[in-house]
């Protein structure tokens, strides 16, 4: 089981670490909600759990921004905001569970197996980035569209990935250098443009309707028509 930790204090996040690596689990961590929000949009988590009082992204935007992207991944916030008011707020935020600080670490480890079997359990729901006929498998990294498979490179899964997270939202090109190549953008060089050419080859090329399209001046944007 892969997981992603989202927590501000280091030594706790150490000990949660440690905790369940030592039960044989991988465990990511991020250390402000920004960082969460780019880890959980690069990798396929089978929980998520997270801190409230984060820099930059607090605990309740991002657990909705997950929820927008991925209603399934069970969401367990772990927290020292214990009243009720704070739990209403983290469950209408799209949260599964609420754990309050300070906590046994072995109660965490069952709320956290629990919300994964929930999740598997749940005819086992394939957790699927979809535009129009074009779906994206997080869990088996396979593209379909019109239900043909689609054979992709890594970097093309990679960036075919990050437009489907962001549909509808206008990417410019050092938004994919930095989350795609995690490199700072180079203007001189049309690497991008030549990867999105190799996509469009792939997904668009023989099927209707479009969905990358080009904004002059701006990026990339993926949509229906």
């Amino acid at each position: 089981m892969k997981i992603l930790l989202v927590e501000d204090e280091p030594k706790l996040a150490s000990f949660v670490k440690k905790g369940f690596e030592n039960e044989g689990y991988e465990l990511d961590i991020a250390y402000d909600g920004r960082m969460g929000r780019s880890l959980f949009q690069q990798h396929a988590y089978e929980v998520i759990i997270l801190d409230i009082n984060l820099p930059y992204i607090n605990g309740f935007e991002l657990c909705r921004l997950i929820r927008a992207d991925d209603p399934q991944v069970p969401v367990l916030l772990l927290t020292a905001l214990d009243s009720l008011d704070d739990k209403v707020s983290g469950f209408e935020a799209g949260a599964d569970d609420y754990l309050v600080k300070p906590f046994e670490f072995k109660e965490l480890l069952l709320r956290t197996r629990a919300l994964a079997k929930r999740n598997s359990d749940a005819g086992s729901v394939k957790r699927l980035l979809r535009i129009a006929d074009l779906e994206l498998n997080l869990d088996s990294k396979t593209v379909t569209r019109n239900q043909q498979r689609i054979d992709l490179t890594t970097k093309e899964y990679a960036l075919l990935e990050y437009l489907l997270l962001n549909r509808g939202k206008v990417i410019s090109r050092v938004d994919i250098a930095e989350r795609v190549w995690e490199l700072n953008f180079d203007t001189n060089t049309n690497v991008i443009d030549v990867y999105v050419s190799y996509l469009r080859k792939k997904i668009d090329r023989d099927f209707k309707p479009k969905l990358i399209h080009t904004v002059v001046g701006m990026g990339y944007v993926m949509r229906e028509g």
